[in-house]
């Protein structure tokens, strides 16, 4: 099991590493033809922004780990283990309920958008806003786990 996990994180990693060469690649081919053949390129834009949608939402959901996110836990460090299991069960229960209760609306706002195209790429925007619903699912999935850790965990002293 933990060689499919692994497997899959650094399926996850290349897909991250994949966009950001797109980004770097179509960041210079615009410099190149902005600056060098006094001929911009439209869709140069639109390539880098939807890239970047993409990998900043697929990277808080599969790349990312708990300790690179900012988190505030003045309260939590002062508490007891006890109390830090309670916390983080929580927390976990808020994270996944506010996520189960706009997944229904994402969807229909997703599925909606393909009516709609981007201006130059003419990329369907439900294509283009369907990482989030991934997004949605990783984080109640990731949050899942979380609760799972927490009874397993009596002691409650890791945060993740």
């Amino acid at each position: 099991m933990q060689t499919i996990l692994q497997w899959l994180q650094r399926r996850a990693d290349n897909v991250a590493v994949g966009l950001l060469t797109v980004i770097f690649l179509v960041f210079i081919l615009q410099i190149v033809s902005r600056y060098i053949f006094q001929q911009p390129i439209g869709w140069t834009l639109e390539a880098c922004l939807l890239a970047w949608v993409w990998l900043v939402f697929w990277s808080s959901a599969f790349i990312l780990k708990d300790e690179d996110h900012v988190r505030f836990t003045v309260l939590y460090d002062f508490a007891r283990p006890g109390t830090r299991r309670v916390f983080k069960i929580l927390t976990a229960i808020c994270i996944i309920a506010a996520f189960a209760i706009s997944l229904p609306p994402t969807w229909d706002f997703v599925s909606f958008m393909r009516i709609e195209k981007t201006s130059l790429l003419k990329i369907r925007f439900d294509y283009v806003f369907s990482v989030y619903l991934i997004f949605s699912i990783a984080m109640i999935t990731r949050y899942l786990l979380r609760i799972i850790d927490a009874f397993r965990n009596q002691g409650g002293n890791n945060i993740t």
